[in-house]
């Protein structure tokens, strides 16, 4: 196959002439859609915003309506959309019509130069079009989650004017076209193969067709949201003879509760997961907000996370505080590792050739006490310099069992299991933590680089401990 079909501000379209590392982000400009920029390439900046209609899984089947989500066109490989519906700022309004969200930027000051706007006028229209969205929620006048722009970098005008404009939007109009696709069922991820410049890109219907690939293309690059890989391919310029996507697999996107534990698809986005949680796991409802953007967010998943082994990868600490085991699956069966085992050196893995990761297990029942603390430069939309995940059960003032996971600190994400071991059985007292945390602060092998110092890094896992042990106290009123 040389050629899919998209639509693109309501235009249906037939992609010829492509490879399969080109970008969505080159494509639309090359197409004379330049509203969309490349700011960093990196999915950092959100000048290449996009609208993408997504299934909306409050429905039956995960297939209830339509969905707008914003996402970095910058790091989302073109072949990967095929059969997707994408609306540009191009797309909303017109000079002579604005959207409302156009509207209430230009009015409220909310452009000077015109390059990061698009993007923002893109992510403000998703929340603008978030279905529930009620008056004072999210300590908004309209109910505008100000977190949705947390993407969206503003290089010259300043955020309060934009903060202005997307606290200025009322409810979408009966009449207008994006609101009303959200009654109606989107488009699936079609599968797709493409094949150019001595590359392969495909996407097949299920799980069964995609291990018997992954059985003849050991070596194949598993896509799923693309916001790693499409950093390699856009600065590194990386290019893999053979992707296989996995981001559409229904196998890959279930999210199922049973008595023992809760199971979350590789494929699902965080996003997606956050919504369908519904709070009910505390621990990751502290982590979602503080992993990246919303723009990443919506496409990041946590097979991708997991995958790429990475030792600051925002998830694994969490995960691992949980308990976690990650069912893998290949062409001859499948298996389940605990997290604690899956990493075994500096970005490798426990995974075998042709095996994927599938889903999730977070055994149940859950901790009673947990919180995730993130170090890092900036508070949101930054790479951790550490980070640390405390799951805690307590019989009465004794600790039945703590499990606490680590990034940033060694060459794997690690447990802290002599913290653990110490711990345990231990009252839950000062004395106790502030030993505890002397130990901690020894913890793994941190290094010095650009974003903490080694010394740096042991005094924040210390600090983080007490930290814990502090909050949980306040929250009880007993500090």
């Amino acid at each position: 196959m040389k050629q899919f079909e998209l639509t693109v501000n309501n235009n249906r379209v037939q992609v010829v002439g492509v490879t399969p590392h080109t970008t969505l982000l080159n494509w639309l400009r090359s197409r004379g859609l330049t509203g969309c920029k490349e700011g960093c390439a990196e999915g950092e900046c959100g000048a290449c915003a996009v609208l993408l209609a997504r299934p909306d899984e409050s429905g039956p089947d995960n297939a209830g309506g339509t969905r707008w989500e914003s996402v970095n066109a910058c790091l989302l490989l073109l072949p990967a959309l095929s059969g997707a519906e994408i609306v540009t700022a191009e797309g909303l309004g017109s000079p002579e019509s604005l959207h409302p969200v156009q509207h209430e930027m230009a009015v409220r000051g909310g452009s000077q130069c015109g390059y990061c706007t698009p993007g923002f006028v893109v992510s403000m229209a998703a929340e603008y079009y978030r279905a529930g969205r009620k008056e004072g929620e999210n300590h908004a006048p309209n109910g505008f989650d100000i977190h949705a722009l947390s993407g969206n970098l503003c290089r010259c005008t300043g955020y309060r004017p934009i903060q202005d404009a997307a606290y200025a939007l009322g409810q979408p109009a009966e009449a207008d076209p994006l609101a009303q696709k959200r009654s109606e069922a989107a488009r699936l991820p079609a599968p797709v193969r493409l094949e150019a410049s001595e590359a392969v890109f495909e996407r097949p219907a299920n799980l069964r067709v995609a291990l018997d690939l992954l059985a003849q293309y050991p070596d194949a690059k598993l896509l799923a949201g693309s916001t790693d890989w499409g950093v390699e391919v856009n600065i590194r310029h990386a290019r893999a003879p053979f992707t296989l996507a996995v981001d559409a697999l229904p196998e890959l996107r279930e999210l199922n509760w049973t008595a023992d534990f809760v199971e979350l698809g590789a494929g699902l986005s965080l996003s997606e997961i956050e919504r369908r949680l519904e709070g009910k796991i505390p621990l990751l409802d502290q982590l979602f907000p503080q992993f990246a953007s919303r723009l990443i967010r919506n496409s990041a998943t946590l097979g991708g996370n997991l995958g790429t082994a990475s030792p600051i990868g925002d998830s694994p600490p969490a995960l691992l505080a949980l308990g976690a085991n990650l069912r893998l699956a290949s062409a001859e069966g499948e298996r389940e590792v605990p997290l604690s085992e899956y990493f075994t050196s500096y970005r490798q893995t426990a995974l075998r050739q042709g095996e994927l990761i599938r889903s999730v297990k977070i055994p149940l029942p859950l901790p009673t006490h947990t919180a995730f603390h993130k170090i890092a430069k900036r508070r949101f939309d930054d790479i951790s310099s550490v980070a640390v995940a405390f799951a805690l059960d307590l019989d009465g003032e004794v600790v039945r069992r703590i499990r606490i996971g680590l990034g940033g600190v060694a060459a794997t994400p690690i447990r802290a299991l002599e913290v653990e071991d110490m711990l345990t059985g231990k009252a839950w007292n000062r004395e106790n933590v502030d030993a505890a945390a002397k130990l901690l602060g020894q913890a793994g092998t941190p290094l010095d680089d650009h974003r903490a110092s080694a010394r740096y890094r042991a005094a924040m896992l210390e600090q983080s401990l007490r930290r814990f042990y502090a909050e949980g106290f306040a929250e009880e009123g007993r500090v």
